[in-house]
């Protein structure tokens, strides 16, 4: 990070990080409107990020990460699962436990999300100079990786994307 940035505080940079995220979502809802799979609401989008990093996950962990009570998790999971976007499947370590998966339907209304929240995003993102977006991701991925550790999220392996520039 350069050394000509001036120190912020964290909970100054939270304040922004808030300000933010309420822009976001702004920005988020003009975009799941084209989506096709429809709207997906931010508690079912945020299991379903939580069980695509994990790749299973019990409801127990799955609530954990979601800061949710264990009522809610199992209504939440079974709107999930009848809505076609998660599996329940038997735990490989209880046979008492089991686990939820990403289904094919899950992980590809996920990516659409996700793509009709980038298009909204890149539309912004064209306006900053190039220095400003080299700033910008550099602190959004280190972000990124303390939330992840922050919520229990592992990592799943190497970006895909920087995969497929290093090989090239």
């Amino acid at each position: 990070m350069p050394q000509s940035l001036p120190f912020r505080s964290p909970e100054h940079v939270a304040q922004v990080a808030c300000g933010v995220s309420e822009l976001l979502e702004v920005l988020w809802g003009r975009g799941q409107a084209a989506a096709l799979a429809g709207p997906l609401p931010p508690s079912q989008f945020r299991a379903l990020t939580v069980i695509e990093g994990q790749k299973r996950v019990n409801q127990r962990t799955l609530g954990a990460a979601l800061g949710s009570r264990p009522s809610s998790v199992s209504r939440l999971c079974d709107r999930l699962e009848a809505a076609g976007l998660v599996e329940r499947v038997a735990s490989p370590t209880s046979r008492r436990e089991v686990d939820l998966r990403l289904s094919r339907r899950g992980a590809a209304v996920l990516d659409e999300f996700r793509a009709s929240r980038a298009r909204e995003l890149e539309a912004v993102l064209r306006s900053m100079a190039p220095a400003e977006l080299s700033t910008l991701v550099e602190g959004l991925e280190q972000f990124q990786e303390a939330a992840a550790a922050h919520i229990g999220l592992h990592e799943t392996g190497p970006d895909p994307e920087e995969a497929s520039e290093a090989t090239a």
